[in-house]
């Protein structure tokens, strides 16, 4: 049977190569890719990763390629990312503490969570793409932490890119609050890719400056105790797999990212990058 996977776009940007590389491979696979955004607005990619040739301040080289460039104006302009799944429909929100009747609510939330994890059966994997958008509507997405939450009590891939990765850091149970990825070994931005200053998105003209927190160091806590945070600073790639977790540390890991997750899926590889 053909696999299917999840996977979840920022409205406020992606950025183009991390999700054409992984579905570039994922297609060849004969894989189904089924596309969810947080409100079920059709996402787009960052403006930077359709522009061949686009220069990266903080990396001093482009990267943005003609190849990566031009799929990504393609897909950006294609029907196929039109009318995603729309996460806020299939998940509930967690009532707030003080809300009337906590206990009633809680206990509503938790049946209907259960529920939205039954949805979650039918796909094999879960592919988080990156970009500056998942700042925003991604990263402390509590109804995105229970999509995580669900895969990960599923014992299914989870595949995270870029920013993406913030999102594996901060879903938690919400009872004991711990880091899901403590003693994993993750990739994710490294502070010396980090921007000083132009961190942007689409459908605002705000220019947050540097990126709002140092995922690096995000990372490097969350893993602990037993667990470390690789930039791989100095080398091209940094892409590790520690099942059930993948993660990318920016664009150029984006094809192998695809490529380990048809290995993890079909060879059952577990392990890969440490």
């Amino acid at each position: 049977m053909s696999k299917e996977v999840l996977v979840v776009l920022s409205e406020w940007g992606f950025w183009g190569e991390e999700l054409v590389g992984p579905l570039e491979v994922l297609d060849k696979a004969g894989y189904k890719a089924t596309f969810m955004t947080p409100t079920g607005k059709r996402a787009h990619a960052l403006p930077p990763s359709m522009t061949e040739g686009y220069f990266d301040p903080p990396l001093g080289k482009c990267v943005t390629d003609a190849y990566f460039a031009g799929k990504t104006r393609d897909i950006d302009a294609s029907t196929r990312l039109d009318n995603p799944l729309n996460l806020s429909e299939l998940f509930p929100v967690r009532p707030y503490f003080n809300s009337e009747n906590f206990g009633h609510g809680l206990e509503a939330y938790n049946n209907a969570r259960e529920k939205a994890w039954e949805g979650l059966q039918k796909f094999d994997a879960l592919l988080l793409v990156g970009g500056s958008g998942p700042i925003v509507d991604m990263v402390n997405n509590q109804r995105l932490h229970d999509v995580v939450l669900g895969f990960l009590a599923q014992g299914k891939l989870i595949t995270a890119e870029c920013y993406g990765v913030a999102v594996l850091a901060f879903a938690r149970d919400w009872i004991d609050r711990k880091s899901i990825i403590a003693g994993k070994h993750v990739t994710g931005h490294a502070l010396e890719y980090d921007y000083k200053d132009g961190t942007g998105f689409i459908n605002t003209d705000f220019n947050m400056g540097p990126p709002p927190y140092p995922l690096e160091l995000i990372l490097r806590d969350a893993t602990q105790p037993g667990g470390q945070y690789h930039g791989g600073v100095g080398h091209s790639i940094s892409t590790i797999l520690d099942y059930p977790f993948l993660t990318g540390r920016s664009t150029q890991d984006s094809h192998l990212v695809g490529e380990l997750m048809v290995k993890a899926l079909e060879q059952g590889l577990r392990r890969y990058g440490w």
